[in-house]
């Protein structure tokens, strides 16, 4: 399940601190409280992405409308992360129907072997809206495709990304020509860019669904440029791709009742290890090396290439999910023609280690949402959900991004969290992050 190496060293696990929150309306970069919010909610580390999930909950879409919208403009707006190319999970909770499932669509080695994954992120996020949306698909795809092909600010979030992954973008014509200068330096935050390729590609899972990607032509530039006669991507395989969903794995932690992913996959297993030891009243960085030790992890890399995100909407549904692409910007290789950066294969080195550390879990009290919210990028990510989970459980109020505490390795482990008091609910973004946390409808 996990491989023999995972995590720089234990002395990091010790900086999981909150620090002051501090509104900051520019979108490059900040969060925003709604403690009773009109129309819904949504956080995430990249603020425009946020944005356009925010204001497809505005024209009435759901929370899962609100979460695909999410994903499909991250994928422009924070390719380190969350690309065309990569996988993650999802977990839905429909107070309508009185489930919560979970949905998985992991990035997975070729059955031909080769260094790219086969991406599986797009047929996951059209099997959720299909169940779950409200608003039409074309409607949750267009803000990405939009910014794709008119252009969009590097915000802070993401120039902080780049910068750290400067070698990366360097090796590949594509992402050099979009995030690099003529000098051959990052491009700062601020800065207008494109993706004509990536533009055409989203316009063409715009209007044709998931089949867009993995059955027309997007899909056979992916297999001409990935796959050979003996190794890579087959265009069989991408037409073949499948999502897997079923009931979300129910514990009590306290006053609440949480959702999780699987125990069965990695992400799942390590979790559920972890809330235990964290439940069980142990420190919490203590909690996290026992937990990795108890899989012989032993190493990491700092960066993962993982985000996470959430949303609630006015009738209480509620989607978390979490996004990776097995390393920074994946595989650092752009398919010809599409714009999409292939992930890595799991396979290769220690990118398997980056899907299991995504942690998307929601918390119910009493049938009502009281957390949705996900960790991301390394077990910090993972350990900070889950304290805030406990938290919550324990029926303590989490109000301020502050409060919600670190991970002390931003931006590579992340924390977002929507959690809901007697007062209303409050969208929190990491404290050492530059994301965002706002209400539908706010500027």
């Amino acid at each position: 399940m996990f491989r023999s190496r995972i995590l720089a060293s234990a002395a990091s696990l010790i900086i999981l601190t909150g620090c002051s929150w501090n509104p900051v309306d520019d979108v490059l970069g900040g969060s925003k409280s709604a403690a009773q919010p009109p129309t819904g909610l949504v956080v995430g580390d990249e603020p425009f992405a946020v944005k356009a999930g925010a204001s497809i909950l505005a024209q009435g879409g759901s929370a899962a409308d609100a979460a695909t919208a999410m994903y499909f403009a991250l994928s422009v707006t924070y390719p380190v992360a969350a690309g065309l190319g990569g996988g993650g999970l999802c977990i839905v909770h429909d107070p309508a129907a009185n489930a919560n499932v979970a949905y998985t669509f992991l990035a997975r080695d070729s059955s031909r072997g080769g260094a790219y994954a086969v991406p599986a992120n797009v047929r996951g996020f059209a099997a959720m809206q299909t169940a779950y949306g409200k608003a039409p698909w074309q409607r949750d795809v267009a803000p990405g495709e939009g910014y794709a092909a008119t252009g969009f600010p590097i915000s802070n979030a993401l120039a902080t990304r780049i910068a750290s992954s400067a070698d990366v973008v360097r090796l590949d014509a594509n992402l050099a020509s979009e995030f690099l200068d003529e000098s051959g330096q990052v491009k700062q935050a601020g800065t207008i860019v494109s993706n004509r390729d990536l533009a055409e590609t989203l316009a063409a899972v715009r209007t044709l669904g998931w089949q867009g990607f993995y059955t027309k032509t997007v899909a056979q530039k992916l297999s001409a440029y990935a796959g050979t006669a003996t190794s890579g991507i087959s265009y069989a395989e991408l037409a073949a791709i499948s999502t897997a969903s079923e009931p979300a794995s129910m514990t009590s932690v306290g006053s609440a009742t949480a959702y999780m992913p699987s125990s069965r996959i990695g992400a799942g297993a390590f979790a559920s290890r972890l809330l235990q030891a964290i439940s069980a009243g142990g420190d919490l960085p203590a909690a996290t090396k026992q937990t990795l030790d108890g899989f012989g992890i032993k190493s990491l890399p700092r960066d993962l290439g993982s985000t996470g995100f959430a949303a609630v909407d006015t009738s209480g549904q509620a989607v978390a999910c979490a996004v990776t692409m097995n390393g920074p910007f994946g595989s650092g290789h752009t398919a010809t023609g599409t714009g999409v950066t292939l992930a890595r294969a799991p396979s290769s080195g220690q990118a398997g280690y980056s899907a299991a550390f995504l942690t998307p879990v929601i918390a119910t009290s009493n049938g009502t949402v009281s957390m949705a919210g996900a960790g991301a990028g390394g077990p910090l990510g993972t350990a900070s959900v889950l304290h805030a989970l406990v938290r919550i459980g324990r029926g303590e109020t989490i109000a301020q991004r502050g409060e919600l505490g670190t991970t002390g390795l931003a931006p590579y482990n992340t924390v977002n969290v929507i959690a809901c008091h007697s007062d209303g609910c409050t969208p929190l973004s990491d404290p050492g992050m530059n994301g965002l946390g706002t209400a539908a409808g706010s500027n």
